[in-house]
This record gives C-alpha cells, sequence and structure tokens, in this order.
C-alpha cells in the first residue's frame, strides 16, 4: 500500500468516523427520540422499495419516485410513489379512481370501503384490506433495466470498436470485455462442457456472468440505497431457473440413464440411487439460487450491522472501529461481486457439461 493509499484511506476513516459519531451524539443528546431499531433499519435497506430514497434534510425525505401500478378489480391504476409521502407506516391513504391504497412495509394494499388505516388479526393478516396485482416498478426492477442497458451499450460499443481498428486488435473498452470474455470461453466454457459443445452455450453463460457482476457493483453504490438485485431472492430465481430449463432440455439419453438407471452398479443399489439422482436434479438449481442471495445479502447485513453499533452503543469511541470494519467488509464486498458470477457461471456450465456428456466406452 501506497503512502498516498494509506493517507486517503485514513482521512475517509475518520471523516466517516466524524460524521457518525456526530449523529450518535445526537440520538444520545435527544432522549425524546426512539430506541434505534438495529433490525427493522437492516431490513428497510436490504429489501425492495417502491422509491429511491437518498437523503434527510432538516427531517424531510429527498426520494426518487417510481411509478406505482396496480391492477384492481375495477382495473388499472397508476401513479407515483411519491404520492404515499415516505409514508410505509400504513397510515398515509392515496385516493385513485374512487379507491383507497396505503403502503405498509412495501407491501400496497386497498382499504375496503369506510377504512381509514389497515387492521391486522392475531395472525398479522389485514382484515380490512387486499393486495392487489402489484406491476410496479420498484427499484430493483428499475435497476435491473438499468443494468441491461449498460452491458448492451458496453457489448454494443466493443464490438463496433473492432470495425475502426486494424487487424481486430482490441482498443478502448474492447480491451476491457475481450479479456473476460475470453476468460469465460477458455475457463469456464471448454473445460466445463467440452471443446465440441460449449459454443452454443457461450451467449448464456457470458449474461449470466456479466448481469450477475454488474448488478452486484450497482448493489454497492451507497447513493443508489439498497438497490441490490442479487440480494433479492426472486431473481436468483429466475436465473437458477433458466440454468434448471437449459440443463433439462440438453440432458442426452446418457444423462437420464444415470439418474434413472444408474449402470454398473446392483439392481438394489439402483432403486436406492434413482430418488437421490432424482432430487438432485432440483438441489442444484435451489443451492444456485440460495447460494447467490445469501452471499449478496450476508455482505450488506453485515456492513449495516457494523454501522448500527454506532447508534447502539451511542458513543464516539466505537465510530472509528465500526467504520474500519465497515471498509474492510467492503473491500471484500468487491471481491466477492466478481467471485459470484464466476461461481455462478462456472457451475451452470458445470451442469450442461453433465447433462451432454456422451457415455464412456
Amino acid at each position: 500500500m501506497t503512502f498516498s493509499t494509506f493517507r486517503n484511506t485514513l482521512f475517509l476513516v475518520l471523516s466517516l468516523s466524524f460524521s457518525f459519531a456526530v449523529f450518535a451524539g445526537e440520538a444520545s443528546e435527544n432522549p425524546k427520540k426512539e430506541k434505534f431499531d438495529a433490525k427493522e433499519m437492516i431490513m428497510h435497506h436490504v429489501k425492495d422499495a417502491h422509491e429511491f430514497h437518498i437523503i434527510d434534510i432538516n427531517g424531510k425525505p429527498v426520494s426518487i419516485s417510481l411509478p406505482i401500478i396496480l391492477w384492481t378489480d375495477n382495473g388499472l391504476v397508476t401513479f407515483m410513489s411519491s404520492a404515499f409521502h415516505h409514508d410505509d407506516s400504513g397510515h398515509h391513504i392515496v385516493e385513485k379512481n374512487g379507491m383507497k391504497f396505503v403502503k405498509y412495509h412495501e407491501n400496497i394494499y386497498q382499504l375496503t370501503d369506510g377504512a381509514h388505516a389497515i387492521e391486522f388479526d392475531a395472525d398479522h393478516h389485514p382484515i380490512n384490506a387486499k393486495k392487489p396485482w402489484n406491476f410496479s416498478i420498484t427499484r430493483n426492477v428499475f435497476m435491473m433495466w438499468v443494468s441491461a442497458i449498460v452491458l448492451i451499450l458496453l457489448f454494443v460499443t466493443a464490438a463496433r470498436s473492432y470495425n475502426k481498428s486494424e487487424g481486430n486488435v482490441p482498443k478502448g473498452i474492447a480491451g476491457f470485455v475481450e479479456p473476460l470474455v475470453v476468460f469465460v470461453r477458455d475457463e469456464i466454457a471448454r473445460p466445463m462442457i467440452g471443446e465440441h459443445k460449449y459454443k452454443k452455450y457461450m451467449p448464456y453463460l457470458l449474461t449470466i456472468f456479466f448481469f450477475i457482476w454488474i448488478n452486484n457493483i450497482f448493489g454497492l453504490i451507497p447513493i443508489l440505497n439498497g438497490a441490490n438485485l442479487s440480494g433479492n431472492i426472486a431473481f436468483t430465481m429466475v436465473l437458477a431457473l433458466f440454468t434448471f430449463i437449459i440443463t433439462t432440455v440438453s440432458g442426452n439419453a446418457n444423462y437420464w440413464k444415470h439418474i434413472f438407471w444408474m449402470p454398473g452398479v446392483p439392481v438394489a443399489m439402483k432403486l436406492f440411487l434413482m430418488p437421490i439422482e432424482l432430487i438432485g436434479i432440483f438441489t442444484k438449481p435451489i443451492s444456485l439460487m440460495i447460494r447467490l442471495f445469501a452471499n449478496i445479502t450476508a455482505g450488506h447485513i453485515i456492513i449495516l450491522a457494523l454501522m448500527s453499533l454506532i447508534f447502539i452503543f451511542e458513543t464516539v469511541l466505537i465510530a472509528p472501529v465500526s467504520v474500519a470494519f465497515s471498509l474492510f467488509i467492503t473491500v471484500i464486498e468487491i471481491v466477492v461481486t466478481a467471485i459470484q458470477a464466476y461461481i455462478f457461471t462456472i457451475l451452470s456450465a458445470l451442469y450442461f457439461g453433465m447433462a451432454t456428456e456422451e457415455e464412456h466406452h
């Protein structure tokens, strides 16, 4: 580490420490403030939301609104998330087309006639509201579109640069993209799938590698305030589902024979192995889904938990420690963004290789 890097890192740690110490001091000096709930704060930042909350100025939130799109019994209803005035308690009512809507813990409910606030029973089920079909553009959906646009622009620009270069020598953005494409081809696709069959799987492998990686990077940008697409299990489930479908469709006779009637073992053992192998068909994509979701979410939770220590202990002394450890975890998270994209891609390629492997004689 150079002196310049050390100096800048130290300055950043001290600056962040001072900022969080000021917040902690204000919290301790004002006994009327509610007790800090670390769990609520962490879950609020980790889960998806209907707007981008940037900062609070004089107690007023500054947010970027996103469209709310609902399908009710009376038809389509649309409005901007700013209509809820950043109120997630379920008390602020938005009236549209003669219907009343409230937002409670990022879930939107339609109130029954005469209701002025959402009410729940002992099992926390709403008794005077129901959920309409929600097709809203949440911040995760918005960032998914942004990442797709960024990738399209990235690869179109890289492809066009070859036409302008002499001898197809990569320059500019192509010089960054080409080594990564070659890495996926030579270190993932070829070894896992085979020399003669890897090409038809390359578009999918490149898509998931870059798509997961860029979304992991976006999840680390503070101004996006938790727009962490890879930390949404619905997103990882869809990616794992695509891998499952491609694996199942690509399976040859040798693949299915090893699942339903394992060659080279006694019949009694075949009957024992068949249900295990059959279950394995579904556990592989499930493990893909959970691994990516859990690793990305865990990193964000750890960072937020370390920052929460400042407000839990309400002391200036803990601020430098919390910020220093948070910076350390953030550096690890930067590495994890690429590692998790690599793991998801190489396991998908491994499953494709297992499904297309020919019988050995």
